[in-house]
């Protein structure tokens, strides 16, 4: 088989990457190593930046998300048992961000994919990148018990942190920063009405609280617990109980509870692998970098990557220039970083760390009432969060 671009990984980097490069008449082939509905099934996040949300118009799969998908225009701090109000729109000169889950984004992609009879590949096995520094990559895999082979110009690695794409670079032509938190999030899927119409973020003292949702009519919650915590720790009643006990009262009497559609505990970490490019292999997302989900910068950091890596091709192929091709790594890393701080200075703002002296949580506390007295401080908030331009 030959194409012009090779996609590791079918989750919705790799599939928006494919359906915007289809639609310029690029041809390239998704390898996906689960089934679709194994990747359909994947509860994430989905805080979408407007640049994000532009992009999924672009590639043509936007209209269910600018139909259902909840705009908003701000969001609450709540510490002290106060909430104080972030306004996006005004604080940005009018932005604002979408609340579209990612589940719905990768579902808005496969019809996209499905619509232009795009090539998708799923259960592709044992996937292996070869010859990337060389003018003939290809990839390999194995499909239904038989093994098959991608010739390409290009391979894009979208196979996430766990993937074959970055394992592959040797390890002296890469540099990986890392930082592990020493809690997770215990997250809650109910269909339940959502506590605000706007989310919260909660500082407390015994532990961050986030009240999110996916719709009207389903919410998403999570509070911070310890890495040695269980799922099966964790009944519904307790997770109802410790999530009111760490909102403002006025909050807590208005929540509705009920019956977890999933739960599940993610770790938080840190991660950034440079540099994103080894050969004529490029990487993307989760494959080169990770974020705490607190600022929202994970799927929104891929997307720029997408953007990067969408323009750079386009050029390459329909003007003969790859300038952008060799600026990639550069250009995306700097972008990535940005998000890389702010993701870490919000997880830091918010969360309770189980070795912080007296002396830093004051320093914390400061930091928190600084923030929402300072108009200043919450437009830097607001920029960061919206998303910063490509």
């Amino acid at each position: 088989m030959k194409t012009q671009v090779a996609i590791i990984g079918g989750g919705p980097s790799g599939l928006l990457l494919s359906q915007l490069l289809d639609r310029k008449g690029i041809a390239n082939v998704v390898l996906e190593k689960h089934t679709r509905d194994y990747v359909l099934g994947r509860i994430r996040a989905g805080v979408l930046e407007h640049g994000f949300a532009a992009l999924m118009r672009e590639a043509g799969v936007g209209e269910r998300m600018d139909r259902e998908g909840e705009i908003h225009e701000g969001f609450y701090i709540a510490t002290n048992g106060e909430r104080k109000r972030i306004d996006l729109h005004t604080l940005t000169g009018g932005n604002s961000v979408v609340v579209y889950g990612q589940t719905e984004v990768t579902r808005d992609l496969y019809e996209g994919r499905d619509k232009a009879k795009g090539m998708v590949i799923h259960e592709a096995l044992d996937v292996q990148p070869h010859g990337m520094q060389t003018d003939a990559p290809y990839v390999t895999c194995r499909k239904d018990g038989e093994q098959l082979r991608i010739d390409c110009d290009y391979i894009i690695g979208c196979d996430g942190y766990h993937g074959v794409s970055r394992a592959s670079i040797p390890a002296d032509r890469i540099r990986t920063h890392e930082r592990v938190y020493p809690f997770g999030w215990l997250g809650l899927l109910s269909y339940t009405k959502p506590v605000s119409p706007e989310l919260i973020y909660a500082r407390h003292e015994r532990g961050f609280a986030l009240c999110s949702m996916r719709s009207q009519v389903l919410s998403r919650y999570y509070v911070q617990v310890p890495l040695s915590d269980k799922v099966e720790d964790w009944s519904d009643d307790r997770f109802w109980g410790e999530l009111a006990s760490r909102l403002p009262a006025d909050v807590a009497s208005k929540l509705q509870t009920g019956a977890s559609i999933e739960k599940s505990i993610a770790p938080l970490r840190s991660f950034v692998a440079e540099p994103m490019r080894y050969g004529r292999m490029f990487l993307a997302g989760d494959a080169a970098h990770i974020v705490p989900p607190t600022g929202a910068r994970g799927l929104n950091s891929a997307a720029s990557d997408v953007y990067y890596l969408y323009h750079a091709l386009l050029a390459h192929y329909h003007e003969g220039d790859s300038r952008g091709l060799d600026a990639y790594s550069d250009k995306a890393l700097a972008r990535v970083w940005k998000g890389q701080r702010f993701s870490w200075w919000m997880t830091n703002l918010l969360h309770t760390f189980p070795d912080h002296t007296s002396y830093e949580q004051r320093l914390q506390q400061t930091e928190v009432d600084y923030l929402l007295s300072s108009q200043h401080a919450m437009a830097s908030l607001a920029e960061n969060y919206v998303g910063l331009p490509f």
